[in-house]
């Protein structure tokens, strides 16, 4: 019995002795296979660099901090920081003003080989190209040649204010009271482009500055509902008949509170415009501004749905007479 346990015993002891060093070698082989995964990992970081997010944020946070640090010294180097900002608003400023400058027409050739045709010839009196109307006129071409709607070169330069071309053509006997299918002349067109240099040059030429067109009106009409004051004014210096009237029987007046032209309407009564002159509605300047404001009136306390509120019920369906529209120039 005795032999027996002593040989149990030792066969736990060597199972024990046994299980222990299975368990060594198991550590000893797991710390090896770990030394190997570090080794595998920082040899791919050597290659790629870091894979870690957390360092990568690091980095990422240098290198923002090394740009504006740059900046800093950037501001300084320019005087500081309202200078830059200066700076900015003078590019700004730049670039709308470049925008709103008209763009200039195309440089004229040296000399123009070969003639001038008349529709060319009109367009360059729009475009302002000097040379080419002096070709035309030089080869002979008619001073008063008209489109189809009878506007001269002097028309279109009249509108567009082309003075140096005004003169050539006027120099070369062109019909300054020449009159469009319209009966308008250049000092209409003049006043419609709001040119005060190319009115006076036609008025000392020999214009009708009471010239009218087929609505019977006048040049003062003209620039009345263009709204050019600085025209509005010479006419009025000259002594013109401010109370003339038109088809409808409008006069300057008229134009100016219907169109609300609140200078000019000044500009007017200053110089004795007749504030009870009627025209063919017996309608007086007066009179207009109060259909007007009752017009808006009605429109800020009864909004009607489309038609009304778009301007297109007729006096039937508002109920009101509706002061008429001034005749398109």
């Amino acid at each position: 019995m005795a032999g027996s346990e002593a040989v149990q015993r030792a066969t736990e002891l060597i199972e024990q002795r046994l299980a222990q060093e299975e368990e060594n070698e198991k550590l000893q082989g797991g710390a090896r296979q770990k030394v190997a995964m570090d080794t595998l990992v920082l040899e791919d970081e050597k290659q790629h660099g870091a894979q870690s997010l957390a360092l990568n944020k690091v980095k990422g946070q240098e290198r923002v901090r090394k740009t504006s640090l740059d900046l800093r010294r950037e501001i300084i180097d320019v005087g500081g920081i309202q200078n830059l900002i200066e700076l900015r608003k003078k590019r700004k400023q730049k670039k709308r003003e470049a925008l709103a400058a008209p763009q200039e027409p195309p440089a004229e050739p040296e000399e123009i080989a070969g003639p001038v045709d008349e529709e060319t010839f009109l367009k360059a009196a729009v475009e302002g190209k000097l040379k080419v109307v002096e070709k035309f006129l030089a080869d002979g071409g008619p001073v008063d040649t008209c489109d189809q709607f009878r506007r001269t070169a002097l028309h279109r330069a009249s509108l567009e204010g082309h003075v140096e071309i005004l003169e050539k053509l006027l120099e070369s006997g062109a019909t300054v009271d020449f009159q469009d299918r319209l009966d308008c002349t250049a000092m209409h067109w003049a006043c419609r482009g709001g040119h005060l240099e190319v009115v006076k040059l036609l008025q000392c030429r020999g214009a009708d500055t009471s010239v009218r067109d087929k609505l019977l009106s006048t040049p003062l009409h003209v620039a009345v509902r263009t709204g050019h004051v600085e025209v509005v004014e010479y006419f009025l210096s000259l002594g013109l008949d401010i109370n003339a009237q038109d088809r409808e029987g409008d006069s300057a007046l008229h134009d100016a509170v219907r169109l609300n032209r609140y200078k000019i309407i000044k500009l007017l009564l200053l110089h004795g415009a007749d504030m009870m002159a009627k025209n063919l509605a017996g309608k007086t300047p007066t009179d207009l501004v109060q259909l007007w404001q009752a017009d808006t009136r009605q429109a800020l306390e009864h909004p009607e749905p489309e038609a009304e509120q778009n301007g297109l019920a007729g006096p039937a369906e508002s109920g009101r007479e509706i002061p008429q529209p001034v005749p398109a120039q």
